[in-house]
């Protein structure tokens, strides 16, 4: 039985990665206004709520607002549809210019790779779809319709393929592709597959495209941009990573916000210049332990980084200007 349905059936069996470490960082106070970036199926909203704060939730797959609706109702969650890197509008809309608390917990979430027609993995056949909102370009589309080059540029790109030119000719060879079986046997047959390697040669292929598709790395600098805004001084933000593009994003923000970038020699006097830092000195990075991992092998490759805000006005937005991709 997949984990979607068991939640279905006792969302208390449902128990975010890394919540005791998420909740210690974010410290919060009854009252506080905290924002979930990706309510998923509840858990870190749920557990927010329960500490007392106001809690607002996004998402932009329609299926975890449709279901997790009823949950919000009942601990009191403001649920919003749409995307966490568009929270200061949101927000602003509903009369909340500041919060104390941001969570962003980055990627694919249990509910969509367990649900085969979500398309999201290749444990079991479905439609190549990927989306997370449900809407705009497919992996489908997007595997059928573009040049080689530029497959094999994503996949070395997104999922650190080192032989991202032959699979892309491979899946150019075999089009049209429409179900995730086929995409997987076309990688696996390229790549060369032993039943006994520990890790599915598809697995980097099927990351590459599902961040390519959802905008998934643009989508996270724009809400670390919108969380930096929105947070009060002392606001407190805690970001869930699950590989390492994303985790090198929050570690790079961080350190360049907090004014703690590597720069000159240490026996040479520092020179202050540029803004003020945004954020204090970032904690040390947070892994899931043994317990955790036993309980919850997907956890295996999470890692929180958290850090506090200060009173410096925010930095200059750094990805506003880019156009988005049709």
């Amino acid at each position: 039985m997949s984990a979607s349905a068991d939640h279905a059936k006792d969302p208390e069996r449902h128990i975010p990665v890394l919540i005791d470490e998420v909740l210690d960082a974010l410290a919060i106070n009854p009252g506080e206004v905290h924002v979930d970036g990706t309510f998923g199926a509840g858990g870190y909203s749920g557990a927010m709520a329960d500490k007392g704060a106001r809690v607002f939730a996004f998402d932009r797959d329609p299926d975890a607002i449709r279901e997790g609706q009823a949950l919000a109702d009942e601990k009191g969650i403001t649920l919003i549809a749409g995307e966490f890197s568009r929270m200061e509008q949101l927000l602003a809309d509903r009369g909340v210019t500041s919060v104390s608390g941001v969570t962003l917990d980055i990627g694919v979430s249990s509910m969509q790779l367990d649900r085969p027609e979500r398309g999201f993995s290749f444990q079991g056949d479905g439609p190549l779809d990927m989306t997370m909102s449900r809407s705009g370009m497919s992996a489908a589309d997007f595997l059928n319709n573009a040049p080689e080059q530029e497959i094999a540029d994503i996949l070395y790109r997104y999922g650190e393929e080192p032989r991202s030119r032959r699979v892309a000719k491979a899946i150019v060879e075999a089009r049209p592709l429409e179900r995730t079986g086929q995409l997987a046997g076309v990688v696996r047959k390229a790549l060369g597959h032993k039943p006994h390697n520990k890790k599915d040669p598809a697995t980097r292929t099927f990351q590459a495209i599902r961040i390519h598709v959802n905008r998934e790395l643009e989508e996270l600098e724009r809400g670390l941009e919108a969380a930096e805004a929105m947070l009060e001084e002392g606001g407190r933000l805690a970001v869930v990573t699950f590989h390492s593009l994303e985790d090198r994003i929050v570690k790079q923000f961080l350190r360049n916000r907090s004014g703690s970038e590597a720069s000159g020699s240490r026996h040479l006097p520092q020179l202050q210049s540029g803004p003020a830092p945004t954020f204090e000195r970032p904690a040390k990075a947070v892994r899931p332990g043994m317990a955790e991992l036993a309980r919850n092998p997907r956890s295996r490759s999470a890692t929180l980084r958290s850090a506090v805000r200060t009173s410096a006005p925010v930095s200059p937005r750094r990805t506003q200007d880019r156009k988005p991709r049709s």
